[in-house]
């Protein structure tokens, strides 16, 4: 199966039938995924629509090496985690599977990367090997072409002077960061910014109180000097990304879609505007898999996008104990 002709899809309609594509590569070709569909009596020859099709639990990815081809390995991403516990584990065949689809994302919802600098604060994420957003961010910097382009670690004044210096000149701006990290930074420094896109990618990685997106989003506002927080919603496990422009509503890119199910019942599948567990389907996953079930709560909205309402642990997964392999 081609991965160019993922990144071509323009409608819904090439969407589905893509997706139906997929499923069926996968069903035949990932020996874990096969065994889930099994398990719940799923065979292609039931799937009609892709809300017909299995979502496989993201807890797989701590399991089980959830592949669909027999590549060499390019990269292993491993999500972060706290001492001694499981992290995922995504087995990348085709590094340029990636690439294609973080580029050709960002260039859908920002336009061309070189006219950016791209600043990044990912302390939690710089301070570990292995992480898919450091790789993004790192490969987003080098096709920028710009030398001002770089990663900060605790050195906050030297990031706030460049931001500023930066910003005064006119030149746009990506500062992308954890959301602990730019708290810290603007508790220190203040800003008013003209040219800069503040994009959060979420998480406080214990390192500070939780907080809901609203209080979160206003403070770095008000520090900033901007008028809208932009974030990332990405994840270990996916080789895509949505983007949220402001007040957190996040639009995928024309391989992605995400569908929320029913938290009781997880083979149930909402209708818009409902609060649900979050269903991914990410086609840019062709090599692992394309169909997962976050363990994310959401809403989908009628025009695609779709909101981040919190999370729910293991236990709150109802019906998933069959799901164990």
């Amino acid at each position: 199966m081609k991965y160019q002709d993922i990144f071509a899809i323009q409608t819904p309609q090439e969407f589905e039938q893509k997706a139906l594509e997929v499923f069926q590569y996968q069903f035949e070709h990932n020996t874990i995924y096969r065994s889930f569909c099994d398990l719940l009596y799923k065979h292609p020859s039931d799937i009609k629509q892709i809300e017909d099709i299995p979502f496989l639990p993201i807890s797989f990815f701590k399991s089980h090496e959830v592949v669909s081809s027999q590549k060499t390995t390019e990269a292993t991403f491993t999500s972060s985690g706290t001492t001694g516990s499981t992290t995922s584990k995504h087995y990348v065949k085709d590094l340029a599977i990636y690439e294609t689809s973080f580029l050709k994302g960002f260039t859908q919802f920002y336009g061309n990367i070189e006219d950016y600098v791209v600043l990044a604060l990912l302390p939690s994420y710089l301070e570990r090997t292995g992480s898919s957003l450091v790789y993004m961010v790192d490969h987003l910097m080098k096709a920028s072409k710009h030398e001002d382009s770089g990663f900060y670690l605790n050195n906050y004044f030297a990031l706030s002077e460049k931001l500023k210096s930066l910003d005064s000149s006119g030149q746009k701006v990506l500062l992308i960061g954890v959301s602990f990290a730019l708290l810290d930074l603007i508790e220190t420094y203040t800003f008013s910014l003209q040219n800069t896109i503040i994009m959060e990618t979420g998480g406080m990685k214990g390192k500070r109180k939780e907080m809901i997106r609203e209080e979160l989003h206003e403070v770095l506002s008000k520090g900033f000097g901007v008028s809208e927080i932009h974030s990332e919603y990405g994840m270990t496990e996916l080789l895509s990304q949505a983007y949220s422009k402001g007040k957190g509503l996040f639009t995928t890119p024309p391989w992605m879609k995400i569908i929320a199910r029913d938290p009781e019942d997880p083979f149930t599948i909402f209708s818009n505007s409902r609060t649900g567990g979050l269903n991914i389907i990410d086609l840019a996953n062709i090599h692992s898999c394309a169909f997962i079930a976050t363990q994310d709560l959401g809403t989908t909205y009628q025009d695609g996008t779709f909101s981040i309402v919190g999370r729910f642990d293991n236990s709150d997964i109802r019906g998933c104990n069959l799901m164990v392999l």
